[in-house]
């Protein structure tokens, strides 16, 4: 992959300046060829990643593995074309294993995630049956951490 593009990835807040000292190109070589990975959706975009914990949100995680019968000539794409248009899905993935796909929802409550499974998601034609997994605590996420050592500072005692 292209160094520009893993700079970006690492860290999105780097400068185009400061992206150019890095690679020994021009800041007007780097506008353009973020531009180009704009334009032919390369980039997809640009995320903060926030702690929610230390936000006091009031909201679950959940991972949705889901079973479902494949449509003939259209595999698993079409299904998990119409799950991904669920307002309240964040992520899709195909998958190796027990099941077929699987799909995040996030910054909802149980009893939110809970209807969606069983009011949105279940009923859709095609889906054989699903795993709803909640996300207890995230200690790291895409390369970041989100947990601390916890500092002891009680000291040392001796006798």
């Amino acid at each position: 992959m292209d160094k520009l593009l893993l700079l970006i990835e690492k860290n999105p807040r780097l400068s185009n300046k400061e992206i150019a000292v890095m690679l020994g190109i021009t800041e007007e070589d780097v506008a353009q060829k973020i531009r180009l990975y704009e334009q032919s959706g390369i980039i997809k975009g640009y995320r903060a990643m926030i702690d929610k914990e230390k936000a006091h949100a009031e909201a679950v995680t959940a991972l949705i593995e889901i079973r479902v019968q494949p449509k003939f000539g259209h595999g698993f794409d079409e299904i998990a074309g119409r799950i991904s248009q669920l307002d309240e899905v964040e992520s899709v993935y195909l998958m190796s294993g027990g099941f077929d796909l699987c799909c995040m929802v996030s910054d909802k409550s149980f009893q939110e995630v809970a209807m969606f499974v069983a009011n949105r998601l279940s009923p859709i034609e095609g889906v054989l049956s699903t795993s709803t997994h909640f996300m207890l605590k995230k200690y790291k996420d895409q390369g970041v951490f989100f947990t601390q050592k916890e500092s002891d500072d009680r000291g040392n005692i001796s006798f």
